[in-house]
């Protein structure tokens, strides 16, 4: 793991040996130094645009069959990849982005890529067929991907590992609460005003946020802010040989496009010379995948077995919502005292591992809701009680990815960004794909047998939790990644 820049004199100025860097460990333009109102501020700008990107990722949902029905279209394959080819675009996305965040800053990527997002949902409103809308609503994912890797580097960027908890938990919300209040705003969209109108209502809610992060963000990423400062003490002094202190601590490259590539490479080297990473995408991607199996069915069950119509039928997913804003809580106010408690015992020095202990609370909440849910509605029990069994899992899913996104952040805070993609690019094709089978396993299998199957997946990995905590420092250590940078 890298060295906070705050306490490793290699990254200080030593102008004497060429080295610009900080100005010592409270150098007020080090974005970990900035006052706490303006840290937040420039997170919230992140999560604005955290949230409305996955928003769009589910809101079709409830729109998708009346869509296929103006094409003339009777595949239920194209029917639901027009609703998850969005997380498609996160899968591809992400690879670069984050890459190009690290490489020319976090501000001008995350400002290009949801003007992308923001142009092609217009797109998507004027599709003609069902082909162009899938094609629109994929390179509207891959642009709004940005903001969800991005974050994670813009909370290395500005806070300290005590305080990354509830940073995250702030980031976090958007990403996984967005999809929940998607489908119920898209039902009462498409029962007012048409399926069109939901990607009209994206536009303009999207163009105004984008709008308003453009004029106010700032650069966080330090070492874009110190390689500005090298070049503008080169003119001032006249010093052509002065270097950024993060160029000075890593091996040089003879050729820049060498460089490049392999800061593009960075996700997929994370990826693979990662033990870690490699397990914990892998644990992710299947809780994500079942969470969009449910987002693209949970509306046709609930019009299908109590007979809801489209806009009170998205009303289902209060359940699994509040799930989120209550797991949301926990996780935001026990995580960092949870660090801070363990640390302390730990001589004061800090672990990443110590992020996981509880993680294994919230992932035995995961595999209750599969069973509750899925009996309750193959019996047909009183509408509430699927409702309420889709609790559990929104809880437990938000513990699971808060912690572990934020234990690669501190497990790699120079490279947040790129950690966050690897596994943002994993649980996407889960998320994009496994929907796919959801209908066929249902008609298979029923409702009960069908999300049983899902419990029992989720039960066997339960463990996985308590692996990350008893060998992740092993693991963690096997990674390469920095003596090849």
């Amino acid at each position: 793991m890298a060295p906070s820049d705050r306490q490793d004199a290699k990254y200080f100025t030593d102008l004497q040996n060429g080295i610009v860097g900080w100005e010592g460990m409270n150098d007020p333009k080090n974005p970990k130094n900035y006052a706490n109102p303006r840290k937040w501020f420039l997170l919230s700008l992140v999560s604005l645009v955290a949230l409305v990107s996955p928003f769009g990722s589910s809101v079709f949902a409830p729109g998708a069959s009346t869509a296929a029905e103006e094409f003339h279209e009777t595949s239920h394959i194209l029917t639901t990849l027009s609703v998850s080819c969005y997380v498609l675009g996160y899968a591809v996305g992400p690879m670069f982005l984050s890459s190009l965040s690290e490489l020319y800053g976090r501000r001008i990527i995350l400002n290009v890529a949801t003007c992308v997002f923001v142009l092609f949902q217009i797109g998507c409103a004027l599709a003609p067929n069902i082909s162009a809308l899938i094609v629109f609503r994929t390179i509207a994912g891959m642009g709004g991907s940005a903001c969800l890797t991005i974050g994670g580097g813009v909370v290395s960027d500005l806070f300290e590992p005590e305080q990354r908890g509830l940073a995250m938990s702030v980031f976090s919300f958007g990403p996984l609460f967005g999809p929940v209040i998607g489908p119920i705003c898209g039902g009462f969209i498409v029962e007012g005003a048409g399926w069109r109108w939901i990607f009209w209502t994206l536009a303009i809610a999207g163009g105004t946020f984008t709008t308003f992060v453009m004029i106010f963000n700032r650069e966080t990423n330090p070492t874009i802010l110190i390689h500005r400062k090298t070049k503008r003490l080169q003119r001032e002094l006249n010093r052509p040989d002065l270097r950024s202190c993060y160029d000075a601590a890593k091996s040089t490259d003879s050729s820049k496009g060498r460089f490049i590539l392999r800061k593009l490479s960075m996700p997929l080297r994370l990826l693979f010379s990662s033990p870690i990473i490699s397990i914990i995408a892998l644990y992710i991607s299947i809780i994500y995948g079942c969470l969009y199996l449910l987002f693209t069915t949970i509306t046709g069950v609930f019009q299908q077995t109590y007979h809801w119509s489209i806009e009170i039928s998205s009303l289902s997913y209060i359940g699994v919502g509040l799930g989120f804003v209550i797991g949301q809580i926990v996780f935001a106010l026990t995580s960092d005292r949870i660090v801070v408690r363990l640390k302390s015992r730990n001589n004061n020095v800090f672990e990443p591992e110590m992020r996981l202990p509880y993680c294994i609370f919230f992932a035995v909440c995961v595999p209750i809701s599969f069973f509750w849910y899925g009996w309750s509605v193959q019996a047909r029990t009183h509408w509430i009680v699927p409702i309420i069994g889709l609790f559990p899992f929104g809880f437990g899913t938000v513990g699971i990815f808060g912690n572990l996104q934020t234990y690669l952040v501190d497990s790699y805070p120079m490279y947040a960004a790129s950690a966050i993609a690897a596994l943002t690019t994993c649980r996407s094709l889960f998320g994009a794909l496994l929907p796919l089978a959801g209908p066929y396993m249902y008609e298979a299998l029923g409702y009960g047998w069908g999300n049983s199957l899902l419990g029992f997946v989720t039960l066997a990995a339960i463990p996985m939790p308590l692996i990350f905590y008893r060998f992740g420092r092993t693991l963690r250590e096997r990674a390469v990644i920095e003596r090849k940078s």
